[in-house]
């Protein structure tokens, strides 16, 4: 992906729709002087550009300084950013929510003690409903304080009911901060290291997750503090490599916003995560009809006002239900089907250029020399394969490790012998550096070195071997992970049987259809 996207301001000023740069243009005439129409000249000139250039900036407003630019450009963002805010704050809760807090702070400001305090009341109910109850604490602050500096005229019952609630507030705000920190270090912990490659990983992850567990959980029983709670377990279960526990917690979180049917249209984000990690538990299970339907409903959702209400649903949704379709097609072992699809999905990748984190298409290499591996294309699957091995090594070391090993087995595939004595010295002193063989990768070591120079009669035999010896470690959970993202015992078929690869997978599916 190119680097378009250097400067913050041009960020903003293209990830805005037609109606959004309508809105500022009316919004700008309306509340600025003309002294602003530099702010104006600078949005045009700026909407226009393909790429971040100063020097042509300067040469098409020549009026500017340099010195002026940077005091400009930081009044243009913040302008932009007032416009967004009243043009989307009908459409978003936390915008309706904080606006209101805004008007009692006024108001009470103003002497009118009695307005702020309905109008908070108002707030009160509306953050009840929405499941907002962190907007409570600041709601609750600003009317103790009131009811303590004044006479409000308020019963008893009503001063006891906000001491009770700001009480419960606090508990609930607690759990819901705890479980939110626990499930985002979790999934943190996964980006940088990928799956538990042993007991002693499964250990550190058992005991972390079991010491930030509030003691408190069994009291967990709004919808934040449930997500959060799934979520955490999800991710927990996920690095354990425990597939089913990872597939019933990903149930549970999509689960809760159907107990929640309005919390779907307030926390769409986390319910697009929800409906990609579910869809990945299918995948890991190969749960193959309980996927396509997942994935039906997923593409029924992408249609939705609720989908397209934000840039960061309608991306998210099309680079998750891609992700999904690609994991479909490896399944499956349609594998030619797959690679049709990369260059639609690599155009949309560009386009969404300005939201997509290096994780994701980090991940989305790996996938697309899957695809061209299970096809044949080996000398593809290497080029997909290097932007990973030439890139950086501080996101997911697991991934980097199996993308040398699928490098490796391209490049052992193409015959290229005269590499494959050095490549495998080299994948496997990374692999032992990183702490990450495991039994299965060190067979696959084993067969590289034994098979070298050997005659295709002699090959059979050593194959037939290689596949007894790993196929008994395909229920091991510390194994599983070399089964997710190489599987090895398909290639082995189908070197044995003289089959190509994805004739080997796609009848195991047609086999699961028939039981």
């Amino acid at each position: 992906m190119s680097n378009r996207f250097s400067d913050s301001l041009f960020q903003l000023i293209h990830s805005l729709e037609k109606s959004e740069k309508r809105h500022f243009k009316l919004y700008i005439k309306r509340s600025s002087a003309k002294e602003d129409l530099k702010m104006v000249q600078l949005f045009d000139v700026l909407d226009k550009m393909q790429e971040y250039d100063e020097a042509s900036l300067f040469k098409k407003i020549p009026t500017i300084t340099r010195p002026q630019l940077a005091n400009l450009k930081n009044h243009l963002y913040k302008q932009l950013l007032a416009s967004l805010r009243l043009l989307k704050s009908t459409n978003n809760i936390d915008l309706q929510l904080t606006e209101n807090l805004d008007y009692a702070r006024l108001l009470y400001n103003k002497g009118l003690k009695l307005q702020a305090l309905k109008i908070l009341e108002k707030t009160k109910e509306l953050a009840k409903t929405h499941q907002k109850f962190n907007f409570l604490v600041p709601v609750l602050s600003l009317e103790k304080k009131i009811e303590t500096l004044h006479i409000t005229r308020s019963t008893t019952d009503k001063t006891e009911q906000i001491t009770s609630e700001a009480l419960y507030i606090s508990g609930h705000v607690f759990r819901v901060t705890k479980l939110s920190n626990l499930a985002l270090l979790l999934y943190r912990w996964y980006v940088i290291h990928g799956h538990a490659r042993n007991e002693h990983d499964e250990k550190d992850v058992k005991v972390y997750f079991k010491n930030q567990l509030p003691e408190d959980v069994h009291l967990a029983d709004s919808f934040y503090e449930k997500m959060y709670l799934f979520q955490s377990y999800c991710w927990y279960a996920f690095i354990r490599q425990d597939f089913l526990m990872y597939y019933r917690y990903s149930q549970k979180w999509v689960d809760v916003f159907v107990e929640h049917p309005l919390m779907k249209l307030v926390e769409t984000g986390h319910y697009i995560k929800g409906m990609h990690t579910l869809l990945n538990a299918h995948f890991d299970l190969r749960n193959f009809s309980e996927f396509d339907r997942t994935l039906k409903d997923f593409e029924a959702f992408e249609k939705t006002d609720m989908a397209r209400m934000h840039d960061n649903f309608r991306t998210h949704t099309s680079i998750y239900i891609n992700s999904a379709k690609i994991n479909g097609y490896i399944m499956k072992g349609t594998f030619k089907e797959g690679v049709a699809l990369i260059p639609f999905i690599e155009e949309k990748l560009e386009e969404y250029g300005l939201y997509v984190d290096r994780h994701r298409i980090l991940v989305f290499n790996y996938k697309f020399a899957t695809l061209h591996f299970g096809n044949g294309d080996y000398g593809k699957a290497i080029d997909y394969l290097l932007k990973i091995i030439n890139g950086p090594l501080d996101l997911r070391i697991d991934l980097q490790c199996y993308a040398r090993l699928l490098h490796l087995m391209s490049h052992y595939e193409l015959g290229n012998f005269d590499l494959i004595e050095s490549l495998t010295k080299s994948v496997y002193r990374f692999m032992s550096k990183m702490k990450n063989l495991t039994v299965v990768e060190e067979e696959m070591f084993r067969f590289v070195k034994s098979s070298f120079g050997l005659s295709l009669k002699q090959l059979k035999p050593e194959l037939e071997k290689f596949l007894n010896d790993v196929k008994h470690l395909e229920k091991n959970r510390f194994e599983t992970r070399a089964f997710a993202y190489l599987d090895i015992i398909s290639w082995l078929e189908s070197k044995v049987h003289e089959k190509p690869l994805s004739t080997i997978i796609h009848n195991k599916y047609l086999q699961s259809k028939r039981k």
